[in-house]
């Protein structure tokens, strides 16, 4: 697999929705810093791209801001620039009333899924600033959680609501430096994180149903597309979505 030059990083690039994009990202031929907790599944990953050297696995926490600083700098030493950044990596609480919700359990999501997202973003803005040329993109991971709740999800839905704040600022803030920030939001991909809804999920008029999922194949592709647009160009919001779930007439 040849290269195209260009360089990215995902975030939870293990598992999921984060191993689509950076499989899809790879197969366009962009080297590509493999983040995540667990070195295993990265190493899973880099070893299903077929992409050689063009994959780097990089173990880091999202929520260590030292880690992250390693995954930035680690990715540039190899790859000389970075062009694309796909804030993915993100948890979920347990499904029950908020008033039960302990404030570590709150804590936990809001540094992943928040704290980690500002940390990458800045290192990743940083670096599109001062390199030459000058500017890239970054894409968050929103969900449709960033537009409308799911039952028993106080913490994630917050969080992800927050994300779209980050998105916004970041891509007001990146104009004067060619940066763009755009935003994916992905509903009901098959992924392991999904994989309950194939026996039942909370519904907003209390009964449980199973929910129809897509192909995580064709998140990666979404985001592969976002990427390869020229820097005067974006999709600033996509959704991407199974077409039957329940997301228009949710609630």
């Amino acid at each position: 697999m040849s290269g195209n030059g260009k360089v990215a990083v995902v975030t939870g690039a293990g598992t999921g929705v984060g191993r689509a994009a950076a499989l899809a990202l790879l197969k366009d031929g962009y080297s590509v810093a493999l983040a995540g907790r667990r070195a295993d599944v990265l190493e899973e990953t880099a070893s299903m791209s077929g992409a050689g050297d063009r994959a780097l696995v990089v173990p880091t926490d999202v929520a260590d801001a030292d880690a992250v600083q390693a995954l930035f700098d680690k990715t540039v030493a190899t790859f000389g620039r970075l062009d694309v950044t796909f804030n993915n990596a993100g948890m979920g609480a347990p499904a029950i009333d908020m008033d039960e919700l302990s404030v570590d359990q709150w804590k936990a999501v809001v540094d992943v899924n928040l704290t980690g997202v500002f940390l990458c973003t800045r290192a990743a803005f940083g670096i599109m600033k001062n390199q030459d040329p000058q500017g890239g993109r970054i894409i968050n991971n929103g969900s449709i959680s960033a537009h409308v709740p799911r039952p028993f999800s106080i913490a994630y839905t917050a969080t992800k609501h927050g994300v779209t704040g980050i998105t916004k600022t970041t891509a007001l803030d990146g104009r004067r430096y060619n940066i763009c920030c755009n935003q994916i939001d992905i509903g009901n991909a098959a992924t392991p994180m999904t994989e309950r809804m194939t026996e039942g999920v909370p519904q907003p008029d209390g009964t449980t149903k199973v929910e129809p999922r897509m192909d995580v194949a064709h998140v990666g592709d979404a985001v592969v597309q976002m990427a390869s647009l020229p820097l005067d160009t974006s999709i600033q919001t996509m959704t991407i979505m199974a077409n039957l779930m329940p997301f228009m007439g949710r609630g």
